[in-house]
């Protein structure tokens, strides 16, 4: 089970960094903002695929509401701690994509798709 939920995060991850890039590099935006731009159009490819791939449950509204706003929370945190700290976008990035990884994957066993 975890080996899928990691080859969608692989995924997941690529989508999240190229919406990052494109805020940071081309529209200039703050690392918050950015890192939660890319979260949400990677949390929602991530939370359909492991649903029907990872977990076997069937998407409901709740269970998106329940994953987004968890992830959501600690995206965001994670952009404003980097510009808090004035790190480097890359540490932004691969601080949240471990964090992700490891929450996310527990948050989604034990609560969303329990």
């Amino acid at each position: 089970m975890f080996l899928k939920y990691v080859s969608i995060g692989i995924l997941n991850t690529g989508l999240h960094w190229l919406i990052f890039g494109i805020f940071i590099l081309l529209l200039n935006f703050e690392q918050s903002i950015a890192n939660l731009a890319g979260f949400i159009v990677a949390v929602t490819f991530s939370f359909f695929m492991n649903a029907k791939f990872t977990f076997n449950k069937t998407p409901t509204s709740l269970r998106y509401i329940l994953f987004t706003i968890f992830m959501g929370i600690l995206s965001y945190t994670t952009g404003l701690i980097a510009e808090k700290l004035n790190l480097h976008p890359i540490i932004t990035l691969a601080s949240f994509s471990a964090l992700s990884l490891i929450l996310g994957y527990l948050y989604s066993k034990w609560i969303v798709f329990k």
